[in-house]
């Protein structure tokens, strides 16, 4: 199903357009997605947000519309809000709208108590922002295949999209990608940091890791290849790679410490999720 399944009397509702709220807005429109067709409700989007809004003609309200049945509505506030916000967007659900929330830790049962009906609960993470997102999605069983199509085609508009058959594996989704870009924005600046030890000038050895990240990160996109032979096919018998992955997989190294983040990660989801 595409974006041209919404329409100006059967819309999204946009509740929040922060940062993840604004990069989804963006790669609707870009995917083709009628500006008659959103309603964004947020009373002080940023700038960026406003530029966007702006340039195709759509408002922004600060409450939810009274008269508006969404066919998709939309949950993009931070989690602490989500309490004050569902009683106020209870009037945009019809029986034919699906809710979707990517608030880490509101749980199905949460949205389900508020609004009912069909409900996805996703986690996006920030390369959303630049159309690189992975969004890791859970449907309850009220979300029809109509439904579902449609919101992949949203989520899809800022990436890639895997469906998980148990809700739980949402936080496993929260550890691994919605926190994951973290870790490789660290692995730069450690990087980086590296460079400067052995002794290259701070702003050189910034644009070297930062740059090796990007440029891994594009191979590991573009190559059919999996990330272990790649890792392989750079690495010499004996060589300069060689000796630093002794230190990098040594049983106290690289992989045990991400295990034990994840895992960290993950706990503090599911502490969020109550």
């Amino acid at each position: 199903m595409s974006l041209s399944a919404l329409t100006p009397t059967s819309p999204i509702v946009l509740i929040g357009a922060g940062k993840m709220g604004g990069a989804l807005l963006t790669g609707w429109l870009a995917g083709g997605l009628d500006p008659k067709a959103v309603i964004v409700v947020d009373p002080n989007p940023p700038a960026e947000t406003l530029s966007l809004l702006a340039s195709h003609g759509i408002s922004h309200d600060i409450s939810a519309p009274a008269d508006v049945a969404a066919r998709v509505l939309l949950l993009a506030v931070k989690p602490q809000m989500m309490g004050a916000a569902l009683p106020a967007v209870r009037a945009l659900i019809s029986p034919e709208t699906v809710v979707v929330s990517i608030a880490a830790g509101t749980t199905i049962a949460t949205l389900e108590s508020a609004l009912g009906g069909a409900i996805v609960r996703t986690m996006p993470n920030t390369p959303a922002q630049v159309g690189r997102g992975m969004t890791g999605a859970f449907a309850n069983g009220a979300v029809t295949e109509a439904d579902r199509a449609l919101v992949d085609a949203l989520l899809a508009a800022v990436g890639e999209v895997g469906w998980v058959e148990n809700e739980g594996l949402i936080d496993t989704v929260t550890a691994v990608s919605g926190s994951g870009p973290a870790y490789v924005f660290l692995l730069a600046e450690c990087l980086a940091a590296a460079g400067v030890e052995a002794g290259l000038p701070p702003e050189l050895a910034a644009r070297f890791a930062r740059q090796t990240v990007v440029g891994g990160g594009e191979l590991l996109n573009q190559s059919p290849l999996p990330a272990e032979t790649l890792r392989k096919n750079v690495t010499s018998p004996g060589g300069t790679t060689a000796a630093a992955l002794e230190v990098l997989m040594a049983d106290d190294g690289f992989g045990p410490l991400l295990n034990r983040a994840v895992a960290a990660a993950k706990r503090r989801a599911e502490e969020l999720a109550g």
